[in-house]
């Protein structure tokens, strides 16, 4: 499968500097590999529009302040995808993630933003979940689509981002990494991608978009822990990392999804009013993670550390 895949294809300022002009922020270069250093890790899942959320969100996180200033210091912050469609601002809940890059940067902390399957679908025109005021947001479809374009705006900085991201031992996607894509590595595995975001969608499109690909996998989601878990593990021996977490598949509970011992979670906790408005942040510090809720913080299964190899007799 490998081959034919291969074939086709420093000290926080005391006042917060303001957000980069619109222009300058898509010039910023993408982040796809993290090394914490025991900075605290804060991830989001899906925002899918809503802006109030979104703030919402990043207050409940610390990483924002009341005028929508990083605060969040040295934290690294990852949003896995899927900040479009849905909802009615998709364009406002872009503008806010990206404003915040250079103010992280500059605080010693850092951005890492994702694709999912819905930016992926926008930029290869897929607008099923576009609401109407969504399309009102950017001036009608005309100017929406003119935005997502190869040239436009989002689709110029979407079209730089990456699919996967590491962080220390963490590895981030939307949907999930299986171990057959897991063999391209971070690094190909985003340049296999970037590829091809503009492909015809569907089936005619490139498997690293389809429904086994890092933006659309629900197996180790939806699969029972006893297929799913072993292909997780080979994925993760082949990525180095103990952990993988994950958006896509919508919790409307509001809880995270933990499963294979801790060493998958999805946190896609129906952020968005569109799945019932749940705020909320996964949080990651040394090696405890917990979950920030608007009912307080929770503590999340860790995944036990891998035994080593017995040493030879």
């Amino acid at each position: 499968m490998l081959v034919l895949l291969s074939a086709c294809f420093a000290p926080a300022p005391t006042e917060p500097p303001a957000p980069a002009p619109v222009a300058d922020r898509a010039r910023v270069a993408p982040v796809e590999v993290v090394d914490p250093a025991g900075r605290r890790v804060v991830a989001v899942g899906d925002l899918h529009g809503d802006r109030e959320a979104s703030v919402a969100t990043l207050r409940l996180a610390g990483l924002i302040d009341e005028q929508e200033r990083w605060i969040g210091g040295e934290t690294v912050f990852v949003q896995t995808g899927d900040v479009t469609d849905r909802g009615p601002d998709s364009k406002g809940v872009m503008d806010l993630v990206r404003s915040l890059v250079e103010p992280a940067r500059a605080a010693g902390g850092e951005v890492v933003l994702l694709n999912g399957n819905h930016e992926v679908m926008n930029l290869q025109g897929d607008w099923r979940y576009v609401s109407e005021g969504d399309l009102a947001g950017f001036g009608g479809r005309e100017a929406r689509k003119a935005a997502f374009a190869e040239g436009g705006e989002y689709g110029r900085w979407l079209t730089q981002l990456p699919v996967v991201a590491k962080v220390g031992s963490t590895v981030f996607a939307h949907g999930g990494i299986t171990d057959t894509f897991a063999e391209l590595g971070v690094d190909g595995l985003n340049a296999l991608a970037r590829q091809h975001y503009l492909d015809t969608p569907g089936p005619l499109g490139h498997p690293i978009h389809g429904d086994a690909g890092p933006t659309w996998y629900r197996g180790y989601a939806q699969d029972s822990e006893a297929t799913a878990c072993p292909i997780l593990e080979r994925a993760l021996a082949t990525l180095g990392a103990t952990r993988m977490v994950v958006g896509h598949t919508a919790q409307r509970t509001g809880e995270p999804l933990v499963r294979c011992g801790g060493r998958f979670t999805v946190i896609d906790i129906g952020i968005s009013a569109a799945y019932g408005y749940h705020p909320g942040a996964w949080e990651l510090l040394g090696d405890d993670a917990r979950m920030l809720l608007s009912t307080g913080p929770r503590d999340l299964p860790d995944p036990s550390p891998v035994a080593s190899p017995a040493a030879p007799e």
